[in-house]
């Protein structure tokens, strides 16, 4: 089987690439293996330094390896610069602070001495999106490889590009052969891998349907999972916002990647009398929003990553239309360009309401008072994040119970930061990345006890 690569914007191929045979699957597996052996033993002090190299690598190769984003994934080339320099962010948080979240916990019991080692567990099979291709490799990898584990990666197809870079970054930065490695296979091999008594365990970010699949199999070899799936955040606008910030921070949220995130907000529940000033006012800003050549720096949207993916988010409107949403802005898809959306009048029942919608699409829906905008933000079976737009923090706290989602932003989107754990509940999946959590999800936590 081979996999070709298309520029979204253009139509454009690439590069194809091959998928690996058996005999290639099998060798890298066991290339896995035998250097986990060896890179388990490094001192983590070492493993840091390496790390901070792969920032190194990443800082002084900004604008090739962004490049590479905007031609497979459509990005355009100023949010794919910031990708990168904020995977740089998140190998030198854990190149800084790993040894401190892996030191030996003391424990008091009745031992002489009693506590808990973080120790390696072996190989972790990634299997990664293309939405974020450089920054959603790099918060897995920068945690689980210093932790003294060995990676492997199994990319999105129409993102090979990428992963051939990132493979190459380890490298460059001095990682033995073997503790990062790519895998070019299609999804149906996914089992052959992890049913490998090399593989240890999985984690995955991608849609409900496939973290539903490969946390079947992870339960079918008792192999730990960490999945982080979709979302359809809410973002609360309540009557004493600041609308100027929240219009801004709204567009934003909606908007960046082309609306291709999980942690997007995609339904924007607003509250009392501030619903036509905030409507108003959001219409403007997203009208805006600059279309062009994906490699100028002024251009803020482009196309989906597919024109597969437009035309699912074309039909979605068009059956919340239906239902009786009404169109407010936008509506239209050319290829895999779908234009900046905003629907109004949507309620539950309704796909901009129910389903994640992977695209430049809002859906806006009006509350009566704060209860209701919050009953409505926890009516979804998702639960990523949700934002609260208030001037009032003791109110914004009183609520933080109320959503059960995997995080509560105040006055900002929800976004992903090395400092702080990330991951979601229900649909949205299980585990957290990043953090001191996140290098703890793939270790041993070996209580040690001496009597």
């Amino acid at each position: 089987m081979t996999f070709t690569s298309t520029n979204p914007y253009n139509g454009e191929e690439l590069k194809t690439y091959h998928e690996f045979s058996e005999k290639e699957v099998k060798e890298t597996l066991e290339r896995s293996k035998k250097a986990h052996e060896s890179w388990r033993d490094v001192p983590i002090s070492e493993r840091c330094k390496l790390l901070a190299n792969a920032a190194d690598v990443l800082k002084e190769n900004v604008d090739r390896y962004a490049e590479t984003i905007t031609l497979e994934m459509g990005k355009p080339i100023s949010e794919a610069r910031g990708e990168i320099k904020k995977c740089a962010w998140v190998c030198n948080f854990y190149a800084e602070n790993s040894e401190q979240f892996l030191a030996d916990e003391l424990i008091e019991t009745d031992a002489e001495e009693s506590f808990i080692s973080y120790d390696p567990i072996g190989t972790v099979l990634a299997i990664m999106p293309w939405n974020f291709p450089f920054w959603q490799v790099f918060r897995f990898a920068a945690p689980t490889l210093t932790a003294g584990n060995t990676a492997l990666l199994k990319h999105a197809s129409n993102v090979f590009g990428c992963a051939e870079h990132i493979e190459d970054i380890f490298k460059e930065a001095g990682y033995p052969e073997g503790v990062f490695q790519n895998l070019i296979i299609h999804h149906d091999k996914t089992e052959d891998i992890l049913s490998s008594d090399i593989v240890q365990a999985v984690t995955l970010t991608g849609s409900g349907r496939a973290g539903k699949s490969v946390g079947s199999l992870a339960g079918k070899y008792l192999k730990k999972s960490v999945l982080e799936l979709g979302g359809n955040n809410a973002f609360i606008v309540l009557e004493d916002a600041d609308i100027e910030q929240a219009v801004k921070t709204g567009v934003t949220a909606r908007m960046m990647n082309s609306g291709q995130s999980c942690i997007a907000a995609k339904r924007f529940i607003l509250v009392g009398d501030i619903y036509e000033e905030f409507l108003s006012k959001f219409i403007d800003q997203v009208k805006e929003i600059k279309r062009g050549d994906l490699m100028d720096e002024s251009t803020e949207i482009g196309p989906l990553a597919r024109e597969d993916l437009a035309e699912e988010l074309h039909n979605q409107v068009q059956k919340s239309v239906l239902k009786g949403a009404k169109l407010e802005l936008g509506g239209n898809r050319d290829g895999a360009f779908h234009e900046p959306t905003v629907l109004t009048d949507v309620k539950p029942g309704m796909p901009a309401f129910d389903e994640e919608t992977f695209g430049p699409l809002a859906a806006v829906i009006k509350a009566e008072d704060a209860d209701e905008a919050f009953n409505l933000a926890a009516n979804s079976k998702y639960g990523l994040g949700v934002t609260v737009f208030t001037e009032d923090s003791e109110r914004a706290q009183k609520y933080i119970s109320r959503s059960p989602d995997g995080a509560y932003f105040v006055n900002e989107l929800v976004k992903s930061d090395p400092r702080l754990p990330f991951g979601g509940t229900r649909e949205s999946g299980y585990g957290r990345e990043l953090s001191r959590e996140g290098i703890r999800e793939f270790v041993n936590k070996k209580t040690v006890y001496f009597k």
